[in-house]
């Protein structure tokens, strides 16, 4: 069997299935199940209407590479939310669909990771998205964990990381907007990474899924794909980005996303996929085409979470200070007990779930990042959301 199997740790839901074996919830109470990233919002009926239409497409095989009018329709919707130069995004090879970020996040490590190279680390941000972990694992690779303080805003401290660990890095993987804290990293972030993957040549993989969820009032966040074509990296050297439809337009079910970026890596990534069988049905294509089209029902989402951050922040904020986060639609809340603790009690007598900080980070030098926290996906009505936060202050 692969070694790297007896190195996972449970799955943070698996986590959770363990926790709850022995907690009974209240009998008159509808469980409000905030602890998974799963979007509440209807999916949008231009996509339905396209999967109802394209179902005979089924009798067909997909590519690889997917169709090109999607993989054109990707390169145009990245070219105008990134600013990217027309035609600096080749859809020919620059981008390949894949069925959700989850897939390609795990799958890139093994297209990157020379199991027979010194160069085996995989760096991750701590506390973290848990695949970038088993990715690395089950490929082979030794994971290095970044500091993600909150005196920093909850970003990797890369600048503590050490010249031997950069000498033997593979890839880095970057999660902005982030999860579960909502940070968004800034051009000089990128400007360090960057600098340093040049120097002791490694690639950047950067999980961008929550990008398209900010407050409508602001910038949108800054993307690695922007951030290259604005200082001078117009073929996205040694960058890869990863985005999807899950959390975008409410599609967690449709399993679409795509990866672009470098054009040795992607030829590398592609070959590996050819082989690897993850090609994208036809029927969810042409659902894809119709997602990446429309901005309307985007809009809607950003306006939905964003009233969710504000009602919550106005009910918690009166005892425990908070951060509504610049993207996504996650609290990252620090409490005064134990995580852990206040989400059995939460559970068995509110009937509440919100997943607790620790199961998301790893323990290094005695300390979870985790500590203490807890995640709230502020996915459900205002009203569920409301419920969850005024049940939490009456735990703690």
């Amino acid at each position: 069997m692969n070694p790297g199997l007896k190195k996972l740790h449970p799955y943070p839901f698996e986590k959770m299935a363990e926790m709850r074996k022995e907690l009974i919830p209240p009998s008159d109470k509808k469980l409000i199940d905030l602890s998974i990233g799963e979007p509440k919002l209807q999916t949008p009926k231009i996509v339905l209407e396209s999967l109802a239409k394209q179902l005979t497409t089924t009798s067909k095989y997909p590519t690889t590479r997917g169709m090109i009018e999607l993989r054109n329709t990707i390169s145009e919707w990245a070219t105008r939310r990134f600013n990217l130069n027309t035609g600096q995004l080749n859809p020919a090879t620059q981008i390949l669909p894949v069925n959700g970020t989850r897939e390609a996040l795990f799958s890139i490590a093994n297209t990157i990771l020379d199991k027979t190279s010194a160069k085996n680390i995989v760096g991750l941000p701590n506390p973290f998205y848990q695949i970038y972990e088993g990715a690395a694992l089950l490929a082979g690779g030794v994971p290095y964990y970044f500091d993600c303080p909150e005196s920093k805003s909850f970003l990797p401290q890369i600048e503590e990381v050490p010249t031997t660990v950069w000498e033997k890095m593979a890839f880095v993987y970057v999660c902005s907007p982030g999860n579960p804290s909502g940070s968004v990293m800034k051009a000089n972030d990128y400007e360090k990474l960057l600098g340093l993957a040049e120097k002791f040549n490694f690639y950047i993989i950067a999980d961008e899924c929550y990008s398209e969820l900010y407050d409508f009032t602001k910038e949108p966040p800054l993307g690695l794909l922007d951030w290259c074509n604005r200082y001078g990296n117009n073929s996205f050297k040694r960058c890869l980005v990863m985005h999807s439809l899950s959390k975008r337009s409410s599609c967690p079910g449709l399993r679409s996303g795509f990866v672009a970026g470098d054009p040795h890596l992607m030829a590398d990534y592609y070959q590996y996929r050819t082989y690897h069988g993850g090609a994208m049905p036809i029927h969810i294509q042409y659902a894809s085409i119709a997602a990446w089209s429309d901005e309307e029902h985007v809009i809607i989402a950003r306006e939905f979470y964003r009233n969710n951050f504000k009602s919550v922040y106005q009910v918690l904020n009166q005892h425990i200070e908070i951060t509504i986060p610049q993207a996504g639609f996650y609290l990252w809340i620090k409490l005064p007990i134990d995580d852990i603790s206040m989400c059995k009690c939460l559970f068995e007598k509110k009937g509440v779930l919100l997943l607790p900080g620790q199961y998301l980070g790893r323990t290094l030098d005695g300390r979870n990042p985790g500590e203490n926290m807890v995640r709230m996906a502020l996915v459900e009505s205002e009203e569920r959301c409301l419920y969850a936060a005024e049940s939490m202050l009456s735990i703690i």
